[in-house]
Formats: C-alpha cells, structure tokens, sequence
C-alpha cells in the first residue's frame, strides 16, 4: 500500500497555488466551492495550464492545487512526480476516476478543505513513452466500446449503455498483431484489445474498468487473442459477468501484472486511449509504472466521502 504521513495545513499563498481549467464542465462549481474554502485560485484555459504550473513551481510553490478532470491532473502530475512538490485536487471532471481511487473527495466543499489541510500519500502513476496517464490506456476495441458508451449514456445510464456498447463494439470488431515484451521475453497474439491500467483493474459491469478495491499495485495488462468473434464475444461475456478472474479461464485472455513491458504493433503510428482521450504516439509503446512518484493530498481519514 502506498506509505501517507501527516501534512500540515498549508494556506499562504506562498506556499499553495491553485488552478482551475476555466473550461470545465464544473467550473463555476469548483471557483464557488474554493472561494469559501478561503483559497485563491486562477482561471486558466486549458493551453495555458501546463506553463503556468510550471511558473508556479519555479517560484517555489509547495503544494499545487488543480480543479479540473483527469486531463487537467495528468498535466500536473506530469510536473510535480518525483519531486517534493505536493499534488492537491479538486475533482470537477465526469468521471474522477482518479480521486475515487485514492480518497479524494467527489464532494467539492470536502476536497476543497482537504486540499488545504489533508494527508499527503504516495501514489503510482503509469507513463506510455513518457506521456503520463493515471487510470487507463487502452488499443483497440476498448476505445471503440468507451465511445459508443459515451453517446448513449446520458440516454440509457451507464449500465445499460455499456450493454449496448459492448454489442455495438463486437459487431464492428477488428484484429491486429501485437507483440508484447515483458522481461525480455515476447509473446505475439492477433488481437482486439489490449488494455493496462495503473493498479489492478476490474472487467466486470457495471465497474468495468475501474481499480479492484484492495487490488494489488503495477500495470494490469489485459489482452484479448483469437480471430474468431463467437470466441471474442466468449471472452467480453465472461469478464462482464464473472469479471476478470472468469475472463481468465478462457484461453483467448491473458493478463499480466508488471512494473513495464513493451507493445509493438505493425504500424509506425497507433491511436490509443489515455484516460479517456485519444491519442496517436509512435510505435513501440513503452509503459512503466512509477511507484510513489505523487505526494498526492487526500482527505484526513474518516473525511473522504
């Protein structure tokens, strides 16, 4: 488990400075819920927020604060890990993975406050060619399940819309070759999906995707094999129902739990999932997890709900 300790509460200007991606869907929320917190913050557009973090580091700031979703945090992070500089968050996104994960408070007021006088822990965090990502990376036929979900959620609710995703998803499947490397020994497969996450994760509905409670720590690499759909559309049902411990006693599933590994694709390019974004990054992928590399801010225990 990551090690915490006691942080003192830190309110000077001086020594914490918080930033709000004026863009936001809760962005006034987050302005109201800091405001009464007693803490000044700036308004930043989100191409701006990576300069300004960094002025604010180089100045000598202590803590940083950033009111924003998992994009906005990743930015930070990328800034802040491995070095004394403490990670304070606000989490105004859809989702807030990362804060659910780790304590944070959904509840404005509350991670407002625990910003400023919380307990500081060591926190993992995953890199893909030294791009950060905190939650999830993703090929394949996860990013096309994720989207489909996105449009028909706020019609359906998330249980079902991942339902109808999941079938969207296994009509329109596609295979690729994929050779992983782990330790120095690879392993090709024809694949539809490979998926890692920052800590063990679960494939179960309705938490697909999310942390296991009590998981263990590295990156869960999770990879789908096989050519045929009925085979495929075997393995999606079983991580669905059974989560990914029945996934696991099919052979077409295979998964990992590694500090890094190497994925190679038979394209120069690929478009990946980071934490819910696309992105297109060279070929070979390399991912790492990077332990205790966050002094994160969290609520005192007792205070994170």
């Amino acid at each position: 488990m990551p090690s915490s300790q006691a942080a003192p509460p830190v309110s000077t200007s001086a020594e914490l400075k918080a930033f709000l991606n004026a863009e936001g869907g809760n962005a006034e929320a987050a302005r109201d819920a800091l405001a009464k917190a007693g803490i000044e913050l700036e308004a930043v557009e989100p191409a701006a927020i990576k300069n300004r973090l960094k002025q604010a580091i180089d100045h000598g700031a202590k803590r940083i604060l950033v009111a924003g979703g998992d994009g906005t945090i990743a930015t930070a992070a990328d800034l802040v890990a491995k070095t004394e500089v403490e990670l304070a968050i606000l989490p105004a996104g859809t989702l807030n993975h990362f804060a659910k994960d780790h304590g944070i408070p959904t509840d404005l007021g509350k991670a407002a406050l625990a910003a400023g006088r919380g307990h500081v822990v060591r926190a993992d965090i995953g890199y893909v060619n030294d791009r950060v990502f905190l939650n999830t990376s993703s090929i394949g036929a996860y990013i096309t399940f994720v989207r489909a979900r996105e449009r028909m959620e706020k019609y359906l609710g998330y249980r079902i819309a991942s339902l109808f995703a999941l079938f969207s998803t296994w009509a329109r499947l596609r295979t690729f070759t994929v050779t992983l490397e782990v330790e120095g020994v690879k392993k090709t497969y024809r694949s539809s999906m490979v998926f890692i996450g920052s800590g063990e994760r679960e494939l179960k509905l309705p938490i697909l995707g999310n942390r296991v409670k009590n998981g263990k720590r590295g990156l869960h690499v999770m990879i789908v094999g096989g050519r045929k759909r009925a085979r495929l559309f075997a393995v999606a049902l079983a991580g669905v129902a059974k989560g990914t411990r029945g996934a696991e006693e099919l052979p077409e599933f295979d998964d990992f739990l590694v500090d890094s590994c190497r994925i190679d694709l038979t394209r120069s390019h690929a478009l990946i999932g980071l934490d819910g974004e696309l992105k297109e990054m060279q070929t070979p992928l390399d991912y790492r997890l990077e332990r205790d590399a966050l002094r994160l801010v969290v609520a005192p225990p007792g205070e994170d709900e």
